[in-house]
């Protein structure tokens, strides 16, 4: 997927102040259609799904056993049709172990279900509107502008309001994205919309989780897993870590030291510093790295839980380590669990 246009800086300012469209062609779509469309999908993933009514969106998960993340999916319900997508390589841990892409996983539960799913990838492109006149483009192509977690539009084109801005599926080679660039899209590559995604501390799979990262972690809990619903793989682990305990780690906003052209890769660790020196302690995991055209450089993070927020850190490996601060005002407010809050005032 393009990178960026010619001026990375440029199309993030212009997103913030007027619009920027996003390929973002490369995810994975899949259209579930059926009878026992909503039921099914209940069955299987983590989101309350029975009641998702027609014209609505959300975000769902796919969980192994151990209520670990296997797949983040974006979800659309839109005349008969449930639309999931899902970054490309997404799969999930087979009922017998090992990894199944994810439409294969998802066929191999169907058993008796009437619902049937077909892979949309070729025909589907997801584009992404961000920008605070998104919707005059909308109305200049005549397209609908769908309300918070709405979904609008016909089997032409879906118009879904996402968390970062408005996500169009649209028919490929229709040539959608020269109607939008027209309408006033300026083009903006993936290191803008990164840069954005990690300014809302919105995980990636795979960047920003490990194979060990369960929902509460970076997020995900209430957002795309439903805590009260019933059973489903992982079900077990959601409930008790929200209930009765807490997460072993959090994602975090972390601000960088901008005085180098240096900056960590995915995956170097993210250490308490020494005396101010490499040496200290390792406490978490570096995920999404960006240049942020107000921020400056910044990264997402998996930290331990019990490293203090006003901590020193340094994050990197080998040549590019630096000094890294923890954003107060984007850590995730904590919530004492219902059941740790209960065993508390039975002590009392």
């Amino acid at each position: 997927m393009p990178w960026h246009y010619g001026d990375p800086f440029a199309e993030q300012r212009a997103a913030a102040r007027k619009v920027a469209v996003v390929d973002r062609g490369n995810r994975e779509v899949i259209a579930v259609t059926g009878p026992e469309r909503l039921s099914w999908l209940h069955l299987v993933i983590s989101q309350h799904m029975t009641d998702l009514a027609d014209g609505a969106a959300t975000e769902a998960l796919v969980l192994d056993s151990q209520g670990r993340v296997d797949t983040h999916m974006e979800v659309a319900h839109l005349d008969e049709t449930v639309w999931l997508d899902a970054d490309p390589g997404a799969h999930a841990t087979g009922v017998r172990g090992g990894t199944q892409p994810l439409l294969e996983y998802l066929q191999s539960m169907v058993f008796w279900s009437k619902v049937e799913l077909r892979d949309a990838t070729a025909e589907r492109a997801v584009l992404t509107l961000l920008g605070p006149r998104t919707d005059e483009v909308l109305t200049k192509l005549g397209l609908p502008v769908p309300g918070p977690h709405g979904v609008a539009g016909d089997q032409q084109v879906i118009v879904r309001r996402g968390a970062l801005g408005v996500d169009l599926l649209v028919p490929r080679d229709a040539g959608w994205w020269e109607r939008l660039t027209e309408a006033g899209a300026r083009p903006m590559g993936s290191w803008g919309y990164e840069a954005f995604r990690v300014e809302a501390a919105r995980p990636r799979m795979a960047v920003d989780t490990d194979d060990r990262t369960i929902p509460h972690e970076v997020g995900w809990v209430h957002v795309a897993a439903h805590v009260a619903k019933g059973c489903y793989r992982g079900q077990e682990t959601v409930s008790k870590v929200h209930n009765v305990g807490r997460p072993p780690r959090r994602m975090l906003l972390l601000h960088l030291d901008g005085s180098t052209e240096v900056l960590p890769e995915t995956g170097d660790p993210v250490v308490v510093g020494r005396d101010g020196e490499a040496g200290g302690r390792t406490v978490g995991r570096v995920g999404s790295v960006v240049r942020h055209h107000e921020l400056g450089s910044v990264a997402l993070a998996l930290v331990k839980y019990s490293v203090p927020l006003d901590a020193e850190l340094l994050v990197g490996a080998e040549d590019r380590v630096v000094q890294a601060a923890i954003d107060p005002d984007a850590v995730p407010e904590a919530t004492p669990g219902l059941g740790r809050e209960a065993a508390r005032k039975l002590r009392g």
